[in-house]
């Protein structure tokens, strides 16, 4: 599940290698505004569900795991909770909290910009046009413009940017993603500021979630929040990075989901 913003394409080259060692098939998803897939407001992240099983099951997978970047937390959050029988395991890196409900935690970047989402709702339509616009527009000075979005990040988050590979991903992700529109992230957004469906408390699938200590978009105390609701987690933090400091730890991360499907995938006792 891609961050916000993203696109399917937003697997680094270390994630596709680490897959291919371990033997992992690594499957990416364009939610609805975003690539070829149409935009649609979900009423909740519980909605998103139907269209993933539907995907899966077209892909021949009974069974599988899931991994989030940020905003792509939440849906996995959603899938564990509604279909147990299907997510093994659940991985989140730098996920996004509830801002709503008895789950809620304030401030944050989602936090602190929640009510501007009834607005975004209104006019997500036009806006996206006009971000897709924008992205486009810049798509000749794009690399230029990504090192200086690099230049003035937190100090975990340059040294991400400084791999060549990740910034080529960056890049490959957002301008074909963006080329039909850029809803999703708008999507996203709505959807993160409104009760998700479900409780965190009630995922009883196990969930891994990595997050930098100095996360300047989604606070350490976030990840430490829903952690401590869910069931069955364990929190990795990751001493000096940022938000995006989880893309560079691709073998540790697919090794310790690993470790869980494997444990929950043996045949019972007899």
């Amino acid at each position: 599940m891609h961050g916000t913003p993203g696109a399917r394409r937003q697997i680094p080259q270390s994630t596709r290698v680490a897959a291919e060692e371990l033997e992992i098939r690594v499957i990416g998803i364009d939610r609805p505004g975003v690539g070829e897939s149409t935009p649609v407001l979900y009423g909740s992240f519980l909605d998103f569900v139907p269209d993933l099983t539907h995907l899966v099951d077209r892909l021949g997978v009974e069974r599988f795991a899931m991994l989030g970047l940020s905003g792509g937390g939440p849906y996995v959050l959603a899938c564990a909770f509604a279909v147990p029988q299907r997510v093994v395991v659940g991985g989140v890196l730098g996920g996004v909290a509830p801002t709503r409900g008895d789950d809620a935690i304030p401030g944050g970047l989602v936090g602190w910009l929640a009510p501007l989402a009834p607005t975004v709702a209104a006019i997500q339509g036009p806006l996206s046009t006009i971000l897709g616009f924008g992205v486009r527009t810049l798509r000749p000075v794009a690399s230029p413009v990504f090192d200086v979005y690099a230049h003035f990040s937190p100090e975990g988050d340059r040294r991400v940017f400084s791999r060549p590979e990740i910034k080529a991903m960056f890049l490959d992700d957002l301008l074909r993603g963006s080329r039909k529109g850029l809803a999703a992230p708008l999507l996203d957004f709505v959807l993160f500021c409104r009760p998700w469906g479900f409780s965190v408390r009630d995922v009883a699938v196990p969930i891994r979630w990595w997050h930098g200590d100095a996360d300047h978009i989604v606070p350490l105390s976030h990840g430490e929040h829903v952690v401590s609701l869910l069931p069955d987690a364990e929190l990795f933090v990751r001493p000096g990075e940022s938000h995006l400091g989880g893309l560079g730890a691709a073998e540790e991360i697919l090794a310790a989901l690993l470790t869980v499907w494997d444990k929950r995938m043996e045949p019972p006792c007899t």
